[in-house]
């Protein structure tokens, strides 16, 4: 996702071919402690498809209920969001869970950009300087974005969205019904399975080691709909007829509406001792 700290909390300019991406840092950002999770080892490959009853899930441990982007200084976001993360030797696997009452998604192509519709992200540096890094997003109908970064937006980075996550596997569980606005929903689960050799970086090993740490973050995004002619629709703002300003919920406060800035993401230790139940 990519946000950028001008007028509006955040400025998307769609063209063809590509995305002409312009940020700016905020001298106002505010000053937060990066987060930390420990993923344990498994011997027992969960199955992705989205549930995550199985007992392997059940022995990681969730992490902090998100909040909002900037931190302390907004409210606490209404839905609960968290996560829990596993690791064998050919992947990590990332398991989330999203309350909500309105379960919706229309984008359908591989690369669309997702965050037009509420969608759940996740973004990794694997040697944690601030530089290559992936991002990967899905929304509820299992609508996969993903891309490279060389670098940060606002140190002249370009997207490759050329880049594919090869080999990733990933699922969606509905507690509910997918695009029915006539009834309540509960949540939406994403299951993944991101192959570390997608991930390959000159001079990081495909495999991580006991206690090897990248930088890491995951963010929800989360538009304000209403009902009209039985489907979902954004709300709009009066004075200008264009959506209202999405919300961006994150696990690891960036302490500015700008999740592409790589030193704020939280961290992921990884831990060869075998998962046990918390």
């Amino acid at each position: 996702m990519h946000y950028f700290t001008f007028s509006q909390r955040s400025i998307r300019n769609i063209l063809a071919g590509g995305i002409l991406l312009f940020s700016a840092a905020s001298a106002q950002a505010q000053n937060v402690e990066p987060l930390h999770y420990t993923s344990f080892h498994t011997s027992t490959k969960p199955t992705i498809d989205g549930k995550l009853n199985e007992a392997v899930w059940q022995q990681a441990a969730w992490s902090q209920d998100f909040t909002d982007i900037e931190g302390d200084k907004r409210p606490q976001p209404p839905l609960r969001t968290r996560l829990k993360m596993l690791w064998d030797d050919q992947y990590l696997y990332v398991a989330a869970e999203l309350e909500e009452p309105h379960i919706w998604g229309k984008l359908l192509l591989h690369d669309t950009i997702i965050f037009h519709d509420n969608d759940f992200e996740l973004f990794i540096d694997p040697d944690g300087d601030g530089k290559e890094y992936f991002e990967i997003e899905v929304n509820a109908r299992n609508t996969v974005f993903d891309l490279f970064m060389p670098r940060p937006y606002n140190e002249g980075g370009h997207a490759l969205i050329t880049w594919d996550t090869k080999g990733m596997k990933t699922a969606i569980g509905i507690n509910g019904t997918l695009n029915k606005p006539a009834d309540k929903d509960k949540s939406w689960t994403v299951e993944m399975a991101i192959p570390f050799k997608a991930l390959r970086l000159l001079g990081v090993p495909d495999v991580p080691k006991d206690r090897s740490v990248w930088r890491i973050n995951f963010s929800r995004v989360e538009w304000d709909t209403e009902i009209k002619g039985g489907q979902y629709v954004k709300k709009t703002n009066p004075a200008t007829g264009k959506p209202l300003p999405e919300h961006n919920w994150v696990w690891s406060p960036q302490g500015v509406i700008n999740m592409h800035v790589p030193q704020k993401w939280g961290y992921l230790q990884f831990s060869t001792q075998a998962v046990q139940k918390p």
